[in-house]
């Protein structure tokens, strides 16, 4: 049951799934701007149309298969020497994100297959929405293509593993109309050796590993997930985090555990984390006091269009080292700045209105009971699904990340070869 605006996804997901002639619901788009009396014509015809598709006898084609099929290996494929040539012959096909791609020829990918133990036909994540199997192949060619260096492949396998999580639910990030990108946060001592930038800088440009790490998991995303912009990815404008969004925390600047460690891995492990970011807003505060810098984060989290506050999110806070020392001298361990951020990051309901304050009624009321326009909602469940890290370099501005209420992120374990990540 789609709208109209997703029949393409519906059609892609009824061929990944193995059964593209399964019925398709289709009801009118967009359908949150009506009234409830349209509504309710509507739901009446959706139900008739269901009703009357599941007494059609399904055609044959339309069995779910009982086992995955096996996941052929990548073919290779005739393509035009010439790199610019190359590139048009790319984005014919619609393989590209727009940007220069490197040729994946059998000997690049090869060489970053040398930086895993696991097999080129190992399947390490499905991907939605197009549910395309990402082999360690299938990544190796998209980090060619991006760019990587080919001891990044590890990184890439744990991100994919990260990605294809139940819990990280790439599908609501994959064909949303919101403009979520997926972004990649490393820790442990990879990221040196990587060269992964976690200071002055680390969310822009000018550095190879973020920029090609980033960029990776977005091929990933298009050409193993489907998530092609304007047929199943319908972000409404989307964003520039699109192309690439991947840094380090800056754990030596770091007063308290790094991300990694308080998710439970020790502190020499190597992690990456994958967080469903709708974007970064800067917050410039010079204030001297802890709390003047607290209440102006909390005052930049409160607005009332985020689906944090509609359904409960798991935003991102990215401290500044001079912002973390602040909060540190003052005897605020990271919990303490989580719990204040939570409490004074509450809005009044009453601030979304009509349809929103019935939406945010409806989402949060098995959390919070019923829900008037005085009720102070709080943007996460707990104060706990609020994240801190910190990362940049010198200078007095931090960073709000709201994140999409439908994700969580996931932080997996990067598994290094015996050699490490160094030819």
């Amino acid at each position: 049951m789609v709208s109209q605006s997703f029949i393409g996804l519906g059609k892609a997901q009824q061929k990944a799934l193995g059964s593209p002639d399964l019925p398709i619901a289709v009801i009118p788009h967009p359908f949150g701007t009506r009234s409830r009396e349209e509504l309710r014509e509507i739901a009446a015809k959706a139900a008739g149309d269901i009703a009357r598709l599941l007494c059609e006898a399904a055609p044959a084609s339309a069995k779910v298969a009982a086992a995955a099929p096996t996941v052929p290996r990548a073919k290779l494929v005739e393509a035009p020497s010439d790199l610019a040539e190359l590139n048009k012959f790319y984005m014919q096909r619609r393989w590209g994100d727009g940007l220069i791609i490197a040729p994946p020829t059998r000997e690049a990918v090869e060489r970053m297959l040398r930086h895993t133990n696991r097999k080129p036909d190992d399947v390490v994540a499905t991907i939605a929405p197009g549910m395309g199997a990402a082999t360690v192949e299938y990544i190796a060619i998209q980090g060619v293509m991006a760019g990587c260096y080919p001891e990044y492949l590890p990184v890439l396998i744990a991100a994919a593993e990260a990605v294809g999580t139940q819990r990280f639910h790439l599908q609501a990030i994959q064909s949303t109309t919101n403009p979520s990108a997926v972004w990649l946060l490393v820790n442990g001592p990879i990221a040196k050796w990587l060269e992964v930038n976690s200071g002055a800088g680390c969310l822009g440009p000018g550095t190879w590993a973020n920029a090609t790490l980033g960029r990776a998991l977005r091929l990933i995303l298009l050409n193993i997930g489907g998530a092609l912009p304007g047929d199943i990815d319908k972000a409404t404008q989307g964003q520039p985090s699109k192309y690439t969004f991947c840094c380090a925390e800056n754990e030596e600047a770091n007063p308290w555990e790094p991300l990694h460690v308080e998710r439970g891995f020790a502190r020499d492990a190597n992690t990456v984390t994958a967080i469903g970011a709708l974007g970064t807003w800067s917050m410039n505060m010079t204030a001297k006091g802890p709390e003047e810098v607290l209440a102006m984060i909390a005052d930049t989290m409160q607005y009332p269009a985020s689906s944090d506050y509609m359904y409960g999110g798991a935003p991102f806070i990215i401290l500044s080292p001079q912002h973390a020392q602040l909060f540190h001298r003052a005897g605020w361990s990271k919990a303490e700045v989580k719990r204040r951020l939570w409490e004074q990051s509450k809005i009044r309901a009453g601030r979304s209105k009509g349809s929103e304050f019935e939406r945010m009624a409806t989402g949060r009321r098995a959390e919070l009971g019923d829900i008037t326009p005085d009720s102070m909602v709080p943007i996460s469940v707990q104060p706990d699904d609020i994240s801190i890290i910190v990362a940049g370099g010198a200078g007095s501005h931090s960073v709000f990340v709201p994140v999409s209420a439908h994700t969580r992120s996931v932080t997996k374990e990067v598994v290094l070869t015996e050699s490490g990540v160094r030819e």
